[in-house]
């Protein structure tokens, strides 16, 4: 697969995430898929993403995360965001809705294989989120 197809694959992973249509994300995830949220802490299969961000976002309704910028080398991706949101739902890293609004940035790094993501990588600063939130970090 090429670097450019890889991105488009990427654009429309998030854009899916984005629309918060969590069951299409199969069609977009290799079988062995594992989703790092935070250095080397694995979830096994689709099903552990869609819960872990399922979660994430349901403190957030409503969130955006407008890609900055993308970059990709041979089955890597690396994506750059801005997520946007404002703490209404559930709690969120043991903090309870604030109706406070969230900005920060996050670097996700993406594994391709046979034209479907086989792994994804997160980093994001979560004292910082929470601080913005007014919880203790």
């Amino acid at each position: 697969m090429s670097a450019e197809t890889n991105k488009e694959l990427v654009r429309r992973f998030f854009e899916t995430i984005e629309e918060e249509n969590y069951e299409a994300l199969t069609e977009f995830c290799h079988p062995d898929f594992v989703f790092y949220p935070q250095l080397d802490t694995p979830f096994p299969g689709v099903k552990g993403l869609i819960e872990s961000e399922k979660k994430n976002f349901d403190a957030f309704p409503g969130f955006k995360m407008p890609i900055k910028s993308i970059l990709a080398e041979e089955d890597q991706v690396a994506v750059y965001f801005i997520f946007e949101g404002k703490h209404t739902g559930i709690p969120f890293a043991g903090v309870s809705a604030t109706g406070k609004n969230a900005k920060f940035s996050l670097m996700i790094l993406l594994r391709i294989k046979d034209g479907k993501i086989i792994e994804q990588r997160s980093h994001v600063d979560m004292r910082d989120i929470i601080h913005q939130l007014g919880g203790n970090a």
